[in-house]
């Protein structure tokens, strides 16, 4: 069960966010909420997990960065919608893990493999925690930012209507 801590407006240079810090009773995510969502259908939505290479040390190895940011540009756009943030790095198996990871990618594996053979899951993430997030804010379906089936899944199994998946590029 998730709870709501704090909110604020937060500007971005995507435009003017609500800020909503939620916490689970294990850790914090939050809903960055771009105009009135609450009872609308097919809200455009981001499920992001945190990534301290892509947004703290601007890596070129990875494109969370860039997910995150066309996700804020496309939601501007429609001058409507959200982004959900999970701290799960290293696909739900923390920092070490893909620190652990990365001789294995450089070998050439996919990031998913580079995991398993450096003892960890494939992908560890939990979405349960936005679909908690998407029905406290009364959002009724929602138009995914994603190329990741397993997101879509595991909210829809949580109960949240997802009416299409959209690819995130400008």
């Amino acid at each position: 069960m998730i709870h709501r801590l704090a909110e604020i407006d937060l500007k971005t240079k995507y435009g003017e966010f609500h800020e909503i810090l939620f916490n689970d009773g294990k850790q914090d995510s939050f809903a960055l909420v771009m105009g009135d969502i609450s009872g609308e259908k097919d809200i455009l939505c981001r499920v992001h997990s945190s990534c301290i290479f892509g947004h703290h040390f601007n890596s070129i190895e990875c494109d969370c960065r860039e997910q995150m940011e066309i996700s804020q540009q496309l939601i501007q756009r429609e001058g409507k919608g959200i982004v959900i943030w999970l701290e799960q790095e290293g696909k739900g198996n923390g920092h070490y893990a893909l620190l652990k990871s990365t001789e294995f990618k450089k070998q050439g594996m996919s990031q998913p493999e580079a995991y398993e053979a450096a003892g960890f899951s494939k992908d560890a993430r939990d979405f349960r925690v936005a679909a908690e997030i998407l029905k406290e804010l009364k959002v009724k379906s929602i138009r995914m930012l994603t190329n990741n089936p397993k997101k879509v899944e595991t909210l829809t199994q949580h109960g949240i209507h997802v009416v299409g998946i959209e690819p995130t590029k400008l």
